[in-house]
């Protein structure tokens, strides 16, 4: 049996954090975003909810592989 990889739960962490990361980003930049037009700001958050995705592929191909790229 394999021993528990400590890779796991840093990686758990890590995504974590980013999201707290990109929770604060998005709503320091609530404000701005609530002064522009609806279709903008439907734009702004839809990109802002996707973006924060990209950087888990190589999160999680460490978090299983210990190698950045799967």
């Amino acid at each position: 049996m394999n021993e528990p990889s400590w890779r796991k739960p840093t990686g758990i962490f890590l995504i974590l954090l980013l999201i707290l990361v990109w929770a604060v980003i998005v709503a320091t930049a609530s404000s701005w975003i609530g002064d522009q037009h609806m279709l903008v700001q439907l734009l702004i958050y839809v990109v802002a909810g996707i973006i924060w995705i990209a950087p888990l592929k190589p999160l999680l191909a460490w978090m299983e592989t210990g190698r950045w790229r799967a």
